[in-house]
């Protein structure tokens, strides 16, 4: 079996050390590692997989000694520079940035949904946004079915959706410290403000959201709207999805898709009281489904809960699970 050079971009950050994690978790054979971050965390010591390796900062001959692959978790300033050098070097980047995401060239990829565009690529690949990727794992197979017309997405997203900050200002909260990361304190507090806000008056994440989705699923005039809110949970997103579809549907039938798709787990159990949580779902990688129900105020209506691990599904191991199925697909 080849050996496999994969770097690792922005180790020291929040995805990049999930994603250390997945990778422990998964010990994937034959390969080597390199931990690449900034300037300022420049020879931090990292313990990963029983070996204690140097954080090294990225410069631009960083990819010179050769590398298969490379996933970026470093923010869209340092992929929008690095990624492209890297990818002149014969490395393929998976990147968790938005840098790429809506470039034309630049499939998409979430594995259980359209892992086949993945080899358009031109050196390089983008990772999702995390609320898009849980949306569009439930939302794939019954669009597969039943042809969706029109989404309504209102997230809940976790505070480590912001990064180490974020999580900061919910602790700092409870001692009523002014907020470093959001605009208005998140302990305690719900803010629906997601990243800037643009002149259409949704913000930048609503609008990932939908042009990311109409990409994923190709379905470029897809009628979608999108509210954002920021909740005082550490981790894991929640989504409320609105779903009129095109054709007729039997509720137990989507029960029965949704139970029989890659990366879901449906947890709907009224009787008793089980659906999807966020204390279920930090620490995997399966997005849960549960509040499963027909929307009578529509026709073909559907209402869906789904929650997801977003450092994980929503990042380091969609990204992960990006290079496993290559390395596959090379064997």
């Amino acid at each position: 079996m080849k050996n496999y050079k994969l770097a690792i971009v922005g180790a020291t950050g929040l995805v990049g050390r999930t994603a250390l994690k997945v990778l422990e978790e998964k010990n994937l054979p034959n390969i080597e590692y390199t931990l690449f971050c900034s300037y300022k965390s420049a020879g931090q010591k990292i313990k990963f997989l029983g070996k204690e390796y140097t954080a090294i900062e990225l410069k631009n001959d960083s990819f010179d000694e050769g590398f298969d692959f490379a996933i970026f978790s470093a923010g869209a300033e340092t992929s929008k520079h690095f990624a492209p050098i890297a990818a002149a070097k014969g490395c393929t980047v998976i990147d968790n940035s938005s840098a790429f995401r809506m470039e034309k060239d630049v499939p998409l990829i979430v594995p259980e949904v359209n892992f086949n565009d993945v080899y358009k690529n031109h050196g390089i690949i983008a990772n999702p946004n995390c609320s898009t990727i849980q949306a569009v794992v439930a939302l794939k197979p019954l669009d597969d079915k039943y042809n969706i017309k029109r989404i309504v997405y209102s997230t809940y997203q976790a505070v480590s959706g912001a990064g180490k900050l974020g999580l900061e200002d919910l602790e700092n909260g409870s001692q009523k410290l002014p907020p470093l990361k959001f605009s208005h304190p998140i302990y305690d507090n719900c803010l629906p403000h997601i990243d800037s806000f643009l002149t259409n008056r949704y913000t930048k994440e609503e609008m990932k959201m939908v042009n990311e989705t109409r990409k994923i699923l190709n379905k470029p005039d897809l009628a979608i709207t999108a509210t954002a809110v920021r909740v005082p949970v550490r981790n894991c997103h929640g989504e409320s999805i609105n779903i009129e579809f095109e054709k007729s549907f039997k509720i137990e039938d989507i029960f029965s898709i949704l139970s029989n798709s890659p990366g879901i787990i449906v947890k709907d159990d009224l009787e008793n009281l089980i659906y999807p949580t966020a204390s279920i779902a930090n620490g995997h990688d399966e997005v849960f489904v549960g509040r499963i129900r027909k929307d009578y105020s529509i026709e073909n209506g559907l209402n869906l809960w789904v929650v997801a691990d977003n450092l994980r599904k929503g990042a380091a191991s969609n990204a992960i699970q990006i290079v496993e199925k290559l390395i596959e697909s090379e064997i």
